[in-house]
């Protein structure tokens, strides 16, 4: 199993400094500079506790009593809330009681080394609560992010898992409580990658769904029709899905809308979140291309119809699709061959009877 644990623990380590460097490079992000910090910490934190569990699977370093390890430990819980709290609550805006929840860091300090670990994943567990009761929430936006919502609640059942080990750790030897530990982060890991890139913009679908979830309908003096009239005109005829800088500030903009009442007409009219719809819309317009220009490049379409980068244009319509944009067109250009084909039989058919 040491050998498990250390695959599990390099793959960690790998992917948190992936992860921080996508988002860094990463142009337009739904996030504020408070959760992303909160976010970058977390990763950091995460590593830290593997690269503690590194050294004691390597070299048998009694790691689990470290200040260093404790101090990590203890910044999990709040880094997690200071990231999430802006995708699941709906009121961004912070207030004196959020200054509570970095009261574990002078926590760890204070209690006696007996009642470290179990006092960390105790209040471990209320943050799971605390997400367990957010997840809970968004249930009647289930329809809209049926897959989202499961990659969360698989991240849920792995908390779950981890607290349960934590709660055990004086009936385990130390080194089995490390290697299962290190386990459970890098399935989190490979958890948290796969669902980003399986949905890239789960941050922006998931903190629309909690605005749609809290928000009081704020359409009762609009002219939905003439709304609704004028947006399949901005993306009919203007196309203004093409633009990759296209956000809901301006879609809004454009619509003589609040930002919050386009979220919700979208939400209510077309069952989905903003940045899905967009996402549909470019990617109708690539399947349209794909077939109508056989010689353009799968690239040059993705980023004509708004997509910011190959990665993006691909993830997104094997999201929407189900398989890869070369092979939609492989898949359609067969059979608008087929069906050439046999109108041109049929008029070679029609034209021998004429003659006869």
């Amino acid at each position: 199993m040491s050998i498990v644990a250390l695959l599990f623990i390099g793959f960690s380590l790998g992917t948190a400094v992936l992860l921080i460097i996508g988002n860094l490079l990463q142009q337009q992000n739904a996030l504020r500079c408070t959760s992303k910090a909160a976010g970058f910490l977390l990763l950091l934190g995460l590593a830290g506790i593997q690269s503690v569990h590194l050294y004691s699977v390597q070299y048998g370093f009694d790691g689990l009593h470290s200040s260093v390890y404790v101090a990590l430990l203890y910044a999990i819980a709040p880094s997690f809330y200071f990231y999430s709290r802006q995708l699941l609550i709906a009121d961004s805006h912070y207030s004196w009681r959020d200054v509570l929840h970095t009261l574990p860091l002078l926590l760890c300090w204070l209690l006696s080394s007996q009642w470290t670990l179990p006092t960390a994943f105790l209040i471990g567990s209320g943050y799971v609560l605390w997400l367990a009761q957010a997840v809970y929430f968004l249930r009647a936006q289930r329809q809209r992010f049926r897959l989202e919502l499961l990659a969360l609640g698989t991240l849920f059942a792995i908390a779950i898992a981890v607290l349960v080990l934590g709660f055990i750790v004086p009936l385990l030897d130390a080194q089995d409580f490390i290697i299962a530990y290190s386990i459970l982060i890098g399935c989190a890991f490979f958890a948290v990658t796969l669902t980003l890139l399986r949905f890239p913009s789960i941050t922006a679908d998931v903190s629309e769904a909690v605005q749609a979830a809290y928000t009081l309908s704020t359409l009762k003096n609009i002219d939905k029709a003439a709304v609704l009239l004028k947006l399949d005109t901005l993306m009919q005829q203007d196309k203004l899905y093409t633009l990759d800088n296209l956000n809901l500030e301006l879609l809004a903009e454009q619509l003589a809308l609040s930002q919050h009442q386009l979220s919700e007409l979208i939400n209510t009219e077309f069952q989905q979140s903003f940045s899905r719809y967009i996402r549909e819309q470019r990617i109708n317009e690539a399947k349209r291309l794909l077939i109508a220009e056989p010689n353009a490049s799968v690239l040059s379409i993705g980023l004509s119809v708004g997509f910011s980068s190959q990665s993006n244009f691909y993830a997104a319509f094997r999201d929407i699709v189900g398989m890869p944009p070369a092979q939609y067109r492989k898949n359609h250009g067969d059979l608008r061959a087929t069906v050439l084909k046999i109108k041109l039989n049929r008029r070679n058919l029609a034209a021998i009877l004429i003659d006869v």
